[in-house]
């Protein structure tokens, strides 16, 4: 690993921004403390610095076989042998096909072709400019407490933006934006007071000024202020699509979709209680009842078929004596869930029921299909997640490949690269353990339960840009939050054909795309995801 040097380059951009009149004076929807107009695009960044790189040099040489003489040099900052790129790129493509066509050393010893030798290696060291962290704007509320994933406000709230210099030695000289349309400025702290806005709520462009002399880039909000659909409930209810949101989690994919949860929070299939504890179920699983069975965890033998049926399957005495133990274990992952839902936005409720669907919350590998761990992982269901959730996809492949490997990007990663990679996804939530208690290993499953809700956000991913690609706008245009969900419970349990397929037909016959009429043109193959989806957007596991 290599040290490196830093010296800004203090490229200032000079610039400031036209006052042009009070916002209070011109804004009839909401008003701003400290805020005064202006309308120019910032700047954007413009922060560079020299970064002095120290590695070792490694020279090769691409040697003929039949004479000995080299061919082309090549001069490598990394281990190992040149990449086939570098041949392509240093030597040239007749030299590159030369090599690439080279077979082994027959057994006589008369080689052919081209060769690399390394030559020698050197210290070095080479000049970088690298860009700098930017300003950022950070969105967050002030008078609203969270209530099922939306916010509920006993007054109209305040929006509040906080600008942030990460280079020492500098500091925000203030903000500056939009408010549809309308230009505002304010301190480096800017609290907007809200006001009632329209079911699709009011767009807020804003950005960072900073003393450096550049700017951060862009960046938008979009704000929906609703009183309570309900006549005796005075409350107020926010929501906020933001990439620079600071604050409890947002509804689950809903900056994803560009779409709004239900105004008064979302219902309970899709929710995240208050407590950990008020996930408890208290369901008579009888597939988790015949496997606590067969591994020992109940004793079936007070019953006279000692609690299983001839299919394998516990009886309906096995049921009942292995009831208190089932209802531990369905409730034993309960702070997980809990607490990944807290972190993920994915809704607790959800999670849970699909992990009742899916395994009974027994996460083995299932033992008629290649299916593992809690929510059921199949090769297929990997390579959606890897695919579809970059930043799972960055965090966990140099756990399987090399990080340089992994700098591709999943797509452009071999056949057997990406294969490699399922594996290791499906392999990492199957807790299957001989040596441990009952044959599960329990850090494994808890661990596990991350992984599914990165799973069920790149499905939303997918889901979201196969509707997009169909009618052309963001998916929160098309559908409502509650159906979006049920379409990408239809991607998860059935795959994107199925999905697809469905969309398609509800387009061809200029149909309202829901789950009413998206789900009555279902293949016979995709009819399982009806079943599915209703099981999980029940109340309650």
């Amino acid at each position: 690993m290599g040290t490196t040097t830093v010296m800004s380059i203090h490229s200032r951009v000079g610039w400031m921004i036209t006052c042009l009149a009070c916002l209070f004076a011109e804004l009839t929807t909401f008003s701003t403390w400290r805020a005064s107009a202006a309308g120019e695009q910032p700047p954007g960044p413009d922060r560079f610095a020299v970064t002095t790189r120290y590695y070792t040099d490694y020279v090769w040489w691409l040697t003929d076989w039949g004479n000995n003489q080299v061919t082309c040099t090549l001069n490598v900052d990394h281990d190992g042998m040149p990449t086939q790129g570098e041949v392509f790129s240093i030597c040239g493509k007749p030299l590159y096909d030369q090599w690439i066509a080279t077979q082994p050393c027959p057994p006589d010893g008369t080689c052919t072709g081209l060769y690399f030798q390394l030559m020698k290696t050197m210290p070095a060291q080479k000049q970088m400019v690298v860009s700098m962290p930017p300003p950022v704007v950070w969105v967050s509320l002030d008078g609203c407490s969270l209530y099922h994933s939306t916010f509920k406000c006993d007054a109209l709230p305040t929006l509040v933006l906080t600008g942030e210099e990460p280079m020492a030695g500098q500091h925000i000289t203030g903000l500056a934006g939009r408010m549809d349309g309308r230009p505002f400025s304010c301190d480096a702290l800017c609290q907007v007071d809200l006001a009632p806005t329209s079911n699709n709520g009011m767009l807020l462009e804003f950005w960072a000024n900073s003393s450096y002399g550049d700017s951060s880039v862009l960046f938008e909000a979009r704000v929906r202020v609703a009183a309570s659909l309900d006549p005796t409930d005075h409350s107020w209810y926010v929501d906020v699509l933001s990439s620079q949101w600071r604050g409890a989690p947002l509804a689950g994919c809903s900056q994803i979709w560009d779409s709004f949860p239900p105004v008064g929070g979302l219902p309970d299939w899709l929710s995240t209680p208050d407590l950990a504890t008020d996930l408890a179920t208290h369901v008579p699983y009888g597939y988790l009842a015949a496997t606590m069975i067969k591994n020992g965890a109940v004793d079936g033998s007070a019953c006279s078929d000692g609690g299983l049926s001839d299919n394998g399957m516990a009886s309906q005495c096995g049921i009942d004596l292995a009831q208190h133990a089932v209802t531990d274990w369905q409730n034993s992952f309960d702070g997980i869930i809990f607490g990944t839902a807290q972190h993920t936005g994915i809704p607790a409720r959800l999670l849970k029921s699909i992990f009742s669907r899916e395994s009974q919350f027994w996460p083995g590998v299932s033992a008629d299909h290649l299916e593992a761990g809690l929510g059921q992982m199949t090769s297929g269901g990997a390579d959606t997640t890897l695919l579809w959730n970059q930043p799972f996809f960055e965090q966990f492949c140099p756990s399987a490949l090399d990080g340089a490997i992994c700098d591709r990007g999943y797509a452009q990663l071999s056949s057997k690269q990406q294969d490699t990679l399922r594996n290791a996804l499906v392999s990492s939530v199957d807790a299957s353990c001989p040596d441990c208690d009952l044959g599960i290993d329990l850090d494994r499953t808890r661990n596990s339960v991350d992984v599914f809700a990165n799973t069920l956000v790149a499905n939303c991913e997918q889901a979201g840009m196969i509707i997009h690609n169909t009618y052309g706008a963001a998916a929160g245009a098309s559908a409502s939050f509650e159906d979006l969900w049920r379409f990408t419970l239809v991607n998860y349990h059935s795959g994107p054909g199925c999905l697809t397929l469905a969309i398609w037909e509800t387009k061809r016959l200029e149909e309202p795309l829901d789950w009413s009429h998206l789900s009555s043109h279902f293949t016979t193959a995709c009819q399982g995801a009806l079943d599915y989806v209703n099981y999980v957007s029940a109340a309650s596991p």
